[in-house]
């Protein structure tokens, strides 16, 4: 899970980064002078080949288009498990990617869609992006098909709880080296589930002939146009404030969905 460009190893140092959007200053004159997405470490100026750049859309503010590997990932997850109109869903976990899976869905005609998390606030994004809200305990069942994006195995478990026979856990979470234990000698056979993981790193087989990693990163940057996705940008910061932020995302005590970094040049 080595992130692009990525210099030393964990547990760290590291230098690290997704999500960064900028200007191109020098390279190719077809890209001269435009706002450029790329998947690189937090910093002021980098290079990067050409080809690692993925122009946005002149309509696309740079502050949203951070989000596009994001928006990018939960594309893969839907084509992964293509919605149909009728169908009921959950999306388990409201974070950046369960939020953006909701907001693709909230496209959809016909379908009912819930997002589900275990903190409340999380209501005011679902009512940004269009889309239902509950808790756990609460959240709607006999769903056709449920995102499960939660990263945690009470997540997964719910998820499968969720599901109306022949119903199908799409899962996006990354476990790490964590085990997960999930309770399938209950319903998952007799109500013939199913389990399937997602992963952003590959096009699913059923668009990859017509659609490659770039094509699919350029799809998500359309998206983008959306302004309802503004809602998952929850907080900025100045680059220079950069290590008072990453230390107090790290114990909990800036919560919030993107919190997005903010680069002043001179």
């Amino acid at each position: 899970m080595r992130a692009p460009f990525q210099e030393g190893d964990f547990p760290g140092p590291v230098k690290y980064g997704y999500l960064n959007v900028g200007r191109v200053e020098e390279g190719p004159a077809a890209l001269l002078g435009r706002a450029v997405f790329s998947l690189y470490p937090h910093q002021t100026r980098f290079r990067v080949p050409a080809a690692a750049l993925a122009p946005v859309p002149d309509d696309v503010p740079a502050g949203r288009a951070v989000l596009a590997g994001t928006v990018e990932t939960a594309l893969n997850a839907l084509w992964d498990a293509p919605p149909q109109i009728g169908d009921r869903i959950a999306v388990v976990g409201a974070g950046m990617v369960g939020a953006c899976v909701a907001a693709l869905l909230a496209r959809f005609p016909g379908v009912r869609i819930q997002l589900v998390d275990v903190d409340p606030d999380r209501a005011e994004v679902a009512a940004a992006l269009g889309v239902g809200f509950a808790s756990p305990p609460r959240a709607a069942d006999d769903c056709d098909v449920v995102f499960h994006a939660s990263a945690t195995g009470a997540g997964l478990r719910r998820s499968l709880e969720l599901l109306a026979p022949e119903g199908t856990v799409v899962d996006l979470s990354w476990y790490g080296d964590r085990s997960v234990t999930l309770p399938l000698g209950e319903h998952f056979h007799s109500r013939r589930l199913s389990l399937r993981g997602s992963q952003v790193g590959a096009v699913p087989p059923a668009r990859r002939d017509r659609h490659s990693v770039a094509d699919r990163l350029a799809l998500a940057l359309d998206l983008l146009r959306d302004p309802a996705f503004d809602a998952l940008i929850t907080a900025e910061s100045g680059f220079d404030e950069l290590p008072r932020v990453m230390a107090g995302i790290a114990a909990g005590e800036l919560p919030g969905l993107c919190h997005r970094i903010r680069y002043d040049l001179d």
